[in-house]
């Protein structure tokens, strides 16, 4: 289970290291793969271990092609998936196409969902927090 709010920089090649409170589970559980996609509502990505996104792209898969709302879905988070590997400093890199559709800049909002994580630019997390508080 993944949680919790963590403030990370990228570097100038679009790594950034992950905390290490997850490096072992992302070790014994992904042998330190991952997979990186966009989040198909807001600016941001989504960041899975490499099995359990293997299990949502299979539900994603079988779901019906001709419905366009689904299509949109597969075409979004399958579409651009990509294959990442924690290094042994526990760093990723961050495909820059996925760099620029979140807005990523240096400071880097790493937040715990569960089986996956959330990759905000730090300023369009605060914006947002602020806006979901504002809903409550």
């Amino acid at each position: 289970m993944f949680r919790g709010i963590n403030m990370l920089s990228m570097d100038g090649k679009g790594r950034l290291a992950m905390p290490s409170r997850y490096r072992a589970r992302l070790q014994d559980d992904a042998d330190n793969k991952l997979v990186a996609t966009i989040d198909t509502e807001d600016l941001c990505l989504l960041l899975y271990p490499l099995p359990t996104w293997r299990q949502i792209e299979q539900k994603i898969e079988s779901l019906p092609s001709f419905d366009r709302r689904t299509r949109r879905v597969q075409r979004l988070l399958i579409g651009h998936a990509t294959e990442l590997e924690m290094d042994s400093n526990g760093r990723i890199l961050l495909p820059s196409l996925l760099r620029e559709y979140a807005g990523l800049e240096k400071r880097i909002m790493l937040i715990g969902q569960g089986k996956k994580f959330e990759i905000w630019d730090e300023d369009n997390w605060n914006k947002g927090r602020d806006s979901w508080l504002q809903e409550g």
